[in-house]
């Protein structure tokens, strides 16, 4: 993870979300890792992390789907071998 001090990331901060896009950037504060910028994707998947499976499913795009075709194969069984 790269650090910058916030005065940097300040004067540098299209770099600094450039890169976040990328990889965690850490800031400094005095030497002292006081925060981190991270994509929104990543903060995104990170909202998500803890959520119930319920809530996952309330979140597909299938909810509310009237007809949800499927298709199988017509074979009853296959070769195995032994």
């Amino acid at each position: 993870m790269h650090s910058w001090p916030i005065h940097e990331a300040k004067a540098r901060l299209s770099e600094l979300v450039k890169r976040a896009q990328e990889h965690p950037q850490q800031l400094t504060r005095h030497g002292e890792p006081v925060a981190v910028v991270i994509s929104l994707q990543a903060w995104r998947r990170q909202q998500h992390q803890n959520e119930s499976l319920v809530d996952l499913i309330r979140r597909s795009p299938l909810v509310g789907a009237e007809e949800l075709e499927l298709e199988r194969g017509s074979d009853l069984t296959r070769d195995l071998e032994l």
